[in-house]
């Protein structure tokens, strides 16, 4: 079987899927804010939501639409600059409605939409923009406008974030496509973050939820920019079988999970590269450790350490710092087993620590890695055969400025 090939698309690439966007007067800085995707055909659908015990009311929303109807979605409405989160009843209502004002004017029935909003916290929806925005949305549906859809879900994002994969399966090719938004606010479990994803391929709900969760935790469950979780973290995928393609074989089911995780990874990626003020995008392995939890909860304490992500922002190789993480995310391991390496992609990794004690390392050569766009850290605790990756970003004086005066 031939391997996949990336396309330049978009969430629109797959057959039968539309987009349109619209600017209703959102965002603080204008422009695109508010998108439609549609369907021609009923999809199958799954989610992922965040863990934040606050949640958003279209979270909650959403949450209800899936348990009621998971086998005839027909699109999203997502807006972005107000997040509707913390808005008590009133922002339920206001999501409620723009479920419905969406139906109409898609010709659908309101549960077959899920609704997304990215943004400030704590401010209600302006419905007359919402409508107005959903009219223009409405009237400019393509198939070409996915990467319009990509621009109006955005914030503090530098740049949209799409993606388009074409997958052979037994008897043809189907296409997996998608869009993301998150800069900041970004952390597992679910890390404020936003994706979009489509398929023309004919999945069943419950095989479409089982590979959605799979390809969830090595990705986005994998990444951090600041250690915090977004009242809104949503991922949703569409599978509306318009290529009458299905997984019917072993291979074809590995070979569409194996793109699917591929596509959330390059998304996932895509955000930690637009972290917010970000300088470096930092890879972080931490293998021997017992479990791949164990291993995991290690990498995110290193990830989210505040003093590690300035020392990464001062192109300071500091290991103690990251020695210091290590030790107090609640794994017990002996510091006299462990080793640490640092590189870039394309490099032979520099030996930092072995047995818990530093090398004879040359630092000039240790700050010119560090020093690096794209750092890999690599720390093994020699506990046992266990492993797990983190992606996250130094942490640098335009990130204070950006969330210093993100609503103001």
């Amino acid at each position: 079987m031939a391997h996949e090939t990336m396309i330049n698309g978009s969430v629109t690439s797959p057959i039968g899927f539309s987009a349109g966007a619209a600017a209703c007067g959102l965002k603080k800085a204008g422009g695109l804010d508010l998108a439609l995707l549609y369907s021609e055909r009923d999809c199958t659908a799954a989610a992922v939501f965040t863990r934040n015990q606050v949640v958003a009311a279209p979270v909650i929303l959403d949450r209800e639409t899936l348990a009621a109807n998971h086998s005839r979605i027909r699109g999203i409405v997502a807006n972005a600059g107000i997040a509707n989160a913390c808005t008590g009843e009133q922002g339920l209502l206001a999501a409620r409605q723009t479920q419905q004002a969406a139906a109409e004017h898609l010709s659908c029935r309101p549960e077959q939409l899920f609704v997304l909003s990215t943004g400030v916290i704590g401010v209600q929806l302006p419905m007359a923009k919402i409508r107005e925005g959903l009219r223009l949305a409405s009237s400019d549906l393509a198939g070409s406008n996915g990467p319009k859809a990509a621009q109006a879900i955005m914030t503090t994002d530098t740049r949209p974030k799409q993606i388009a994969v074409q997958v052979p399966l037994a008897g043809g090719q189907v296409i997996i496509g998608g869009i993301a938004k998150g800069s900041g606010m970004i952390h597992p479990d679910m890390a404020t973050m936003l994706a979009i994803i489509t398929t023309d391929a004919l999945i069943p709900a419950g095989l479409l939820q089982e590979l959605l969760v799979e390809a969830i935790e090595p990705t986005f469950n994998c990444i951090s920019v600041d250690g915090d979780t977004s009242t809104n973290d949503t991922v949703l995928l569409l599978a509306n079988g318009a290529s009458r393609l299905s997984l019917v074989d072993k291979e074809s089911l590995d070979r569409f999970s194996e793109v699917l995780r591929q596509v959330c990874s390059e998304l996932a990626r895509m955000i930690v590269l637009d972290g917010e003020g970000a300088s470096k995008f930092v890879e972080i392995l931490v293998s021997g450790a017992r479990t791949r939890g164990e291993a995991k909860a290690v990498a995110a304490t290193i990830a989210t350490s505040p003093l590690v992500k300035t020392a990464l922002a001062g192109n300071d190789p500091n290991w103690g710092r990251i020695m210091m993480a290590a030790g107090r995310a609640g794994v017990p391991f002996d510091q006299n087993g462990v080793g640490l390496w640092a590189g870039y992609p394309g490099s032979s990794p520099l030996s930092l620590v072995i047995g818990g004690t530093p090398t004879d390392y040359a630092e000039a050569e240790a700050v010119a890695i560090f020093s690096r766009p794209e750092i890999n850290l690599h720390l093994d605790l020699g506990q046992g055969s266990a492993e797990a990756t983190m992606w996250t970003t130094d942490l640098t004086h335009e990130y204070v400025s950006i969330n210093g005066d993100y609503r103001t």
